[in-house]
Order: C-alpha cells, then structure tokens, then sequence
C-alpha cells in the first residue's frame, strides 16, 4: 500500500511512499499508478531516464502544461522546487528534499513549479510526463538565485552544471506575466 503526502511547504507537490516486495531472489516496486491521482487529469505519453554523475546539477526547469512525476531508480539526488503558480497560495515557496534509490519514493510535480536537482552520487533517475517533450514549454530559472535561497549543500563546491543551465535567468529577470497561473 502505497502513502501519498502533500508537501507542507508547495502546494500540489505530492510524495508518493511506495510498497517494495522482497524475497530471496531480489525486489519488486510499483512506481506509478494514475490513480493515485485521481485529481490529475492526465495521461502518461513520455518516460524518460536520466543518468547523472555524482556532483551534476540539472535545473531548475518549469512548464507551463507539463507535469513531471520523478521515481529515483538508483543513487541519491537532492531536488530543489520552487512554486512559480501566481494564484497558488504557496507562491514563491521553495523546498529541498533528498531522495534516494533505497527509499523508494515517488514525486510529483504539477505544471509551474521549478525543479532541479543536484547528484549526490552517480544517479538513475526515471521521470514520467503528461506531454510529448516540447522545447516551447521548456523554462529555466536560475539554480543559484540568491533570492530562492535554496541550500544545496555545496559547501563552496562548484556542480557540473550544463550550459543551458548556467545562462537561466534570476527569477527578478523573468516577467511576471511569463509566469504561470
């Protein structure tokens, strides 16, 4: 039996606890089901898989129709977010969370909130989408934007970081108007 659990900090971001089933031969885990969703209007038309080396960066990104469900297959990352939504009560909230191949642990992330993450060791990470990749709907803010004030832990370490990435802009830089509702 899976757990579902609304972030405290953003709004509509949502932990998924999954159920792992072990024996002597290995382990089997459930990952997804849309009806742990059932507010979700949405199918699945994508999967992706992304392998990272520990100390990357990737992020943050944000859509304005994409919705991204995140399921960490092997390694631990460290996920910043950020509530984009102007109408969401949680505007402008931002969170760090780990997660990890052995927590097994789901995240969903609707439409207009930014995230990223950074490898905290060599990284699978599987994320499911609700649209075809459209670079139209591909937005970035600026991972290292003072004003978010998300702790990556870095400790003055430099991440690899690509550089797309690096040219995001702050969020003071992007018009309010290009932000979601």
């Amino acid at each position: 039996m899976v757990e579902i659990v609304e972030s405290p900090h953003i709004r509509g971001v949502r932990f998924v606890h999954l159920h792992t089933f072990s024996d002597a031969r290995g382990m089997f885990i459930e990952t997804f089901r849309k009806e742990w969703f059932p507010d979700q209007s949405w199918e699945v038309v994508q999967t992706n898989c992304s392998h990272s080396r520990a100390g990357v960066l990737r992020g943050l990104h944000y859509h304005l129709y994409q919705t991204d469900y995140w399921y960490v297959v092997q390694g631990t990352i460290r996920a910043g977010l950020v509530d984009l939504r102007r109408s969401s009560p949680t505007y402008r909230a931002t969170q760090i969370v780990d997660l990890s191949g052995h927590i097994h642990t789901g995240l969903l992330l609707p439409r207009g909130v930014a995230h990223g993450f950074l490898a905290l060791s060599d990284v699978i990470l599987t994320y499911l989408v609700n649209r075809y990749y459209d670079a139209s709907d591909e937005y970035g803010l600026a991972w290292n934007d003072p004003e978010l004030c998300l702790d990556w832990g870095l400790q003055d370490k430099e991440p690899l970081v690509s550089a797309r990435d690096r040219t995001n802009p702050l969020f003071a830089q992007i018009p309010t108007q290009s932000l979601p509702d």
